[in-house]
Parts: C-alpha cells; structure tokens; sequence
C-alpha cells in the first residue's frame, strides 16, 4: 500500500474537521438548519436537521481514517448533492438578499462547488 502524501492528509483532514464541526452545530444551533428543510417533507425538519448531521459526523469520522478515507469522500460527495437543494431553498427564501441572513445563503449557495471538487479529488486520490 502507498504511503499517503502530506498534503493529501492535510486535506482529508481538513474535510474531516469542517464535516464534524458542521456535524456538530447541526446539534448545537439546529434552528439554524430547519430553516433549510422544506416544510412538506415529513416527519419534522428538527429530524431532517439531526439526521443529517448524524451523517456529517459519520462522514468526517470516516475521513479521519486513512482506511476509510475513500468511503468517506465520496459521502462527502454524496452528502454535499443532497443538501445542495437545501441551499438553493435558502438562498430563494432569502431573495433579494438585504439582510446578512440573506447574504449568507448567498454565499453559501456557490461554494458548494469548491467543496465538491475537494470531496471529488479526495475520492480519486
């Protein structure tokens, strides 16, 4: 087996410690994520909000070990499809975007894309 390079250990990582932290708040500040669930979507959005944090925490778990590195990037991948429409809610909910709550969504919106990549080059490498 290759010995892992350093930079990419720093980025596997570096993923792993933005997934638990965001795993984290999901738990701490979960208002801040209900906002996001759609409100047809049963059974609450407190467990949509909780339910993918679980999976954020899991995900940057298995980032932590080289050995189920590859796993978790691409549930890093998987995970940043499936809230990706929980965004583009957000930023909608929040047009035209005059508060900082607004800006926010906006801003969150595009860097979606950067963190694909990152999930993806973790995945191939």
């Amino acid at each position: 087996m290759d010995e892992e390079s350093e930079t990419r250990k720093r980025s596997r990582l570096a993923m792993a410690g933005l997934l638990l932290f965001a795993g984290t708040s999901h738990f701490l500040v979960p208002k801040l994520y209900d906002r996001l669930i759609p409100a047809w979507l049963p059974p609450s959005a407190r467990f949509w909000t909780h339910a993918s944090g679980a999976v954020e925490l899991a995900t940057g778990a298995a980032l932590l070990d080289r050995r189920t590195s590859r796993v978790g990037a691409w549930a890093a991948f998987a995970l940043l499809i499936g809230v990706f429409p929980g965004n583009i809610k957000d930023t909608v909910d929040h047009w035209p975007p005059d508060t900082s709550r607004g800006i926010g969504s906006v801003i969150r919106l595009p860097m979606q894309l950067p963190l694909l990549a990152w999930a993806w080059r973790l995945a191939h490498a």
